[in-house]
């Protein structure tokens, strides 16, 4: 049974930072690209950041550019993201998300597992 647990959300203020984390368990963790997605209340699930499966390649959302960095454990079966400068726009529940030999599409389609998410509040 595959599962993905992500752990590290809460409160931070505006300027913070913060450090998800997203345990695989149940799959080949080295062969699936991972990816973070995010949901704000009343608005639509959206990509934020996904890693290739040989960790050689990383995607951004235009609006995490520069900010946030997500990175790769294969031997910890966990991938990261860690978020600096943190707005109250990225308030959210963020969910990792896996691809199996995946190109690192920011379309939820493609992913096959999903976390449960954890929610990230950032206040003003």
């Amino acid at each position: 049974q595959v599962q993905l647990v992500e752990s590290g959300g809460g409160l931070v203020q505006a300027g913070g930072s913060l450090r998800l984390s997203c345990a695989a368990s149940g799959l080949t963790f080295s062969t699936y690209t991972m990816a973070w997605f995010r949901q704000a209340p009343g608005k639509e699930r959206e990509f934020v950041t996904a890693i290739r499966w040989t960790g050689d390649r990383t995607y951004y959302a235009d609006f995490v550019k520069g900010r946030f960095t997500i990175s790769r454990d294969n031997a910890k079966n966990t991938v990261y993201l860690r978020m600096n400068s943190l707005k109250p726009e990225d308030t959210a529940v963020y969910y990792c998300a896996a691809d199996n030999w995946g190109h690192g599409s920011s379309e939820d389609y493609y992913y096959e597992y999903w976390g449960q998410g954890t929610q990230v509040t950032v206040s003003s």
